[in-house]
């Protein structure tokens, strides 16, 4: 063990000592004991994708330098086509954003999103009932309100609460072009200005996370032949995004670094909260933390983060890229992983008398650049990951060449050919890239959906298919889709051959 790693393990044991959880007046603040977050990275919450973070990125705002936003995604893998029952956030969750200012490990200001659930109709099965070109159209359906509460916290006791956005509209889900024609003028209105400056957004959006995930097979097929697939091109996520004055958010002008981290928490049988996700740098919990340990480090807290210190000091990725790719891996314990993942780096956005303890850390004095590059600091690019996260960085190959060396002199060019988002990223907030929409993800061609309306199959026609049709038309747009529903039943149960060959 290396002085440095000795005097590390030493400052992380006298700061759990002396920084323990205050016990009484807090429990809604801390973490209840629970065993449950990129994409499916922990058994648990695998199986509750409401709650699942995907990712979190921090970034001074590109076009208004004095703010920094923040984001926060959740629910991977939305198919744009899966419904009826579209995507939303959960109603009995609590989603925080964590940010700690003065580098001990522990949440400063918590910012908490609440959910509401609105049905205006519930005789019907549909999301909207015709085109929806506002928010607040009576079309749409179904939809959701939130609320967000600033809390701001001493030793894990709140010192103060205040709501600062209230029954704020979420984008919906985007069903399709026919449903809604003009889905950017929907995004539009779902960003909020805040009193005191800044704003704030909550619906849904492309996943901006773009990544080969056949990482997993045996790191790209075991001979790199597995690389080049945006595996979550088309899918989308829920995504709450905030941007704030940075004067906000800092302890001082002479302390600029934060550190972010969220946390989901829902509801038990008995009635308390329990948190099942915790994320703050990308990959962390995916790729360094081993099985056994991440349903509990995603129900931990940051200032707890010496128990996972040997994941991060001696990682399996880069004993695996040695077994597999015969590339050495630098020698443990890897101190320069230590500065990435728990105490930022030096000289950039480590805050002084840090704490070691995971979190995505900041620095909100390095202005933006106007041509971003996407390996960040590895590339001289200190506006970019690991300083923060901005949507334009290529994470996972950042993280391949970091773990095989790259900070401490072992150059490497490790990746796995995704360099960019599928869409582009907007220019003002929230910046993310609106939603896929459900049109685009159709299972038949034109030609055969202008079979079906003309009274065919979707491969030939038949007479009895077109006075079907043709006698459902005559009964209004209710009676189409009631009628043509059932022949849809009908069909798939009298001729299961024909139905196949779609």
């Amino acid at each position: 063990m290396t002085a440095f790693t000795r005097s590390l393990a030493a400052l992380v044991s006298c700061a759990l000592a002396a920084g323990g959880l205050a016990a009484a007046g807090v429990a809604a603040l801390r973490p209840e004991t629970a065993q449950a977050s990129s994409h499916r990275e922990a058994p648990l919450i695998s199986g509750q994708p409401q709650y699942d973070t995907t990712d979190v990125y921090g970034f001074v705002s590109p076009d208004k330098p004095d703010t920094t936003t923040m984001v926060v995604n959740m629910l991977p893998f939305e198919d744009p086509a899966g419904g009826p029952n579209f995507y939303k956030f959960a109603h009995d969750a609590r989603y925080d954003l964590h940010v700690d200012n003065n580098g001990d490990g522990q949440g400063d200001l918590l910012f908490r999103w609440t959910f509401k659930d609105h049905l205006r109709n519930g005789d019907t099965f549909l999301y909207n009932t015709g085109p929806v070109t506002s928010l607040e159209d009576p079309d749409l359906n179904f939809f959701q309100t939130y609320d967000i509460e600033l809390i701001q916290l001493k030793d894990q006791h709140a010192v103060s609460r205040k709501k600062i956005a209230k029954n704020q509209l979420v984008a919906p889900s985007n069903v399709g072009k026919a449903s809604m024609p003009k889905y950017q003028d929907l995004r539009d209105q779902a960003v909020y200005q805040l009193p005191g400056g800044g704003s704030t957004f909550a619906g849904q959006a492309d996943d901006p996370f773009f990544l080969d995930l056949r990482v997993f097979d045996l790191l790209y097929g075991g001979d790199m032949s597995e690389v080049g697939q945006d595996s979550l091109k088309g899918y989308n996520v829920q995504s709450l995004a905030l941007q704030l004055p940075t004067k906000m958010l800092t302890e001082s002008e002479q302390q600029p670094v934060i550190g972010m981290w969220s946390t989901t928490h829902r509801k038990t049988a008995n009635g308390d909260w329990a948190q099942v996700s915790r994320l703050g740098s990308p990959l962390v919990n995916e790729v360094v933390i081993p099985r056994k340990d991440k349903d509990k480090f995603n129900a931990s807290s940051p200032w707890d983060d010496a128990q996972f210190l040997k994941s991060v000091q001696d990682p399996e990725l880069a004993r695996l890229v040695e077994q597999i790719y015969k590339i050495k891996a630098p020698p443990t314990p890897r101190d320069d992983l230590v500065q990435v993942f728990l105490t930022g780096v030096p000289k950039l956005n480590q805050p002084p008398n840090v704490r070691p303890a995971e979190m995505l850390r900041l620095n909100t004095s390095i202005k933006p650049t106007a041509s971003p590059k996407r390996l960040g600091v590895l590339d001289g690019d200190n506006a970019g990951f690991p300083n923060g996260r901005r949507l334009t960085d290529d994470v996972l190959d950042i993280s391949l060449q970091a773990v095989e060396g790259e900070l401490v002199g072992k150059k490497n060019d490790l990746g796995d050919a995704v360099d960019e988002n599928d869409q582009k990223f907007g220019g003002s907030f929230p910046y993310l890239a609106v939603p896929n929409s459900g049109s685009d993800a159709t299972a038949t061609k034109k030609s055969a959906g202008e079979s079906l309306l003309n009274g065919g199959d979707g491969v030939g026609s038949s007479s009895d298919d077109t006075m079907l049709l043709a006698g459902s038309a005559a009964g209004g747009g209710g009676a189409v889709l009631l009628l043509a529903l059932g022949y849809a039943w009908w069909r798939s149960h009298r001729r299961p051959a024909r139905v196949r060959r779609h």
